[in-house]
């Protein structure tokens, strides 16, 4: 997707070097439709230039920083010397997962979209999300629950998430942490066993969660969690260890919980 209308002086652009002149630098914006800026000789490096080709050639994808807007005389001014090597590297991979969104929208809605259709369906993405890359991302990892706010259809959105959930690689964490469970009953490892299942969710646990209970070493348990963020991470850990708790302790038991290890090393 590109946008139809103009950058905004002070913002980052993608673009491609499409002519090399003696005074500058001419470069097709590949973010805008039917955009090009000028970056002068002394905006593509710091210090003397004696030769532009020295520092850019034609084909070349760079990064550069928009410093005027003319939209009366089609003028577009462009700073390659001002964008320094995190944001170049921020703003190259801001635009490849753009273009992977992109072909994401083609695979849920077909090569043949309409440019209006596709353009209502992104505009709906973006009134809830940074980027379209967002949007599918966090639709291939919360599902459904994701989209409730966008304004599409449940066709829409089980396009997207369908979409998501066969083509996003979704970046996830993993914790651990322990508990001891205990109980002085005569049943008492009927009651451990569950505990056991109240840690493992009973079913309960959202599909983006993975969460595992193992058994380390009378009274040691280890329970896992893999989640796409920590935050939710530790929660999920600890909401587990918190049924386990609430089991065993009705049943006249005790729980402890620790992040290590309290037995020898396996």
């Amino acid at each position: 997707m590109k946008y139809s209308g103009w950058p905004d002086p002070g913002e980052l652009v993608v673009g491609k070097v499409d002519d090399i002149t003696d005074f500058g630098v001419f470069v097709d914006l590949e973010e805008y439709e039917d955009k090009r800026g000028l970056c002068h000789i002394s905006e593509v490096a710091s210090g003397w230039i004696k030769n532009v080709r020295d520092h850019v050639r034609e084909g070349q994808t760079v990064v550069a920083k928009v410093l005027e807007v003319n939209e009366s005389s089609q003028q577009i001014d462009l700073s390659i010397k001002d964008v320094n090597e995190h944001q170049r590297k921020e703003k190259i991979q801001e635009w490849k997962n753009e273009q992977k969104a992109d072909k994401w929208m083609a695979l849920a809605f077909g090569e043949d979209i309409a440019d209006e259709a596709y353009g209502a369906i992104a505009n709906a993405l973006l009134a809830e999300f940074e980027s379209l890359y967002d949007g599918f991302e966090q639709a291939a990892i919360h599902g459904t629950e994701a989209l409730e706010g966008v304004e599409l259809d449940d066709e829409e959105i089980e396009a997207i998430v369908d979409t998501a959930r066969q083509n996003v690689s979704v970046p996830f964490v993993n914790v651990t942490g322990y508990v001891d469970l205990r109980s002085p009953a005569g049943d008492g490892v009927d009651d451990v066993k569950e505990a056991l299942k109240a840690a493992e969710g009973d079913g309960e646990v959202a599909d983006e969660i993975e969460l595992s209970v193992t058994y380390v070493g009378a009274p040691e348990y280890r329970i896992k969690v893999k989640a796409p963020d920590y935050k939710t991470a530790e929660t999920e850990l600890e909401t587990s260890v918190a049924r386990a708790r609430e089991v065993i302790e009705a049943a006249g038991g005790t729980a402890e919980y620790h992040r290590e290890r309290s037995g020898d090393d396996e």
